[in-house]
């Protein structure tokens, strides 16, 4: 059994590590406030979007943009994984990524060839262990998403769509549900299918000005940007909720460990009393 100045030593390194993870949960439920109300604010712009791109998809327009058109083959993916950039924050990342395992697995074994973008450091570090072609990156995002930060990674997935590079842009994310829990999705970007966005209802047609190609090729970017943009403020939120729920569960055991460590110092120092006066009386009864 350990000694009590070993114990009085766990005791005083636990409640320094409880001091921290107390300080990270009251950052992490501040900033989670601030997350949820930037993903909130982004979503009716994501939503509104999906709505014109699945309108867009169900018109009956002369010219079909080459973000509505399905492959007829489908031999090369790109693929956008969205992680964090720090860790402690329980078990979001693991389960995103776990998802974008299983699924490049698959698409391997059928012998497709995948080129990656990843947006944090967690999902870069992960997809160049597993040796993926990861043609851009953006790390180092801080707090806020900032679509500027976005823009050149995105580019070169489009442009890989656009060149014939794959014939299928994929997007995987953890969408924030509430602060306790967190889903990992995966979906597809481009082509845009309606069936998936969903059919308006009625009959929906466009008039074009001044040409259809140019209002699709501006309206369809900005419809993959606003995409990106809401599924970076989504992590964020959820990085941010995870980050606290599991800072608060390490705060509770730390506590728990202090009380137990205490429970033991309280008897080793009491056995050690009683030790001595069993000593002090033996030696008085042997006079």
């Amino acid at each position: 059994m350990p000694g009590t100045k070993e114990i009085r030593m766990k005791i005083r390194s636990v409640q320094n590590t409880r001091k921290i993870t107390k300080a990270m949960e009251m950052v992490a439920a501040s900033k989670m406030r601030k997350a949820q109300e930037r993903m909130r604010t982004a979503r009716p712009y994501g939503e509104k979007i999906r709505t014109v791109a699945a309108h867009i998809s169900h018109a009956n327009s002369e010219y079909r943009h080459p973000f509505l058109v399905a492959r007829d083959t489908v031999q090369r993916v790109g693929l956008i994984v969205i992680t964090t950039d720090k860790g402690l924050c329980g078990a979001l990342n693991t389960n995103v990524l776990r998802m974008v395992l299983n699924q490049y697995k698959q698409w391997q074994a059928e012998g497709e060839e995948i080129e990656v973008c990843t947006i944090g450091s967690k999902g870069l570090g992960f997809m160049q262990r597993l040796g993926a072609n990861v043609v851009s990156q953006v790390t180092q995002l801080g707090d806020r998403p900032h679509l500027e930060r976005l823009i050149g990674a995105i580019k070169i997935m489009i442009e890989g769509y656009t060149t014939d590079r794959f014939d299928r842009l994929m997007l995987c994310y953890t969408r924030f549900i509430n602060t306790m829990k967190q889903e990992p999705v995966m979906e597809q970007l481009l082509p845009i299918s309606g069936d998936r966005l969903g059919a308006p209802e009625g009959g929906w047609d466009y008039i074009y000005e001044p040409e259809a190609k140019e209002v699709l090729d501006q309206v369809l970017t900005r419809y993959v940007e606003a995409i990106i943009y809401q599924s970076v403020a989504e992590n964020m939120a959820s990085e941010q909720s995870a980050r606290m729920v599991a800072m608060k569960a390490a705060s509770d055991t730390a506590a728990n460990l202090i009380d137990e460590l205490t429970l033991i110092y309280n008897k080793n120092r009491q056995a050690a009393i009683t030790k001595e006066l069993s000593e002090i009386v033996s030696g008085a009864a042997a006079v």
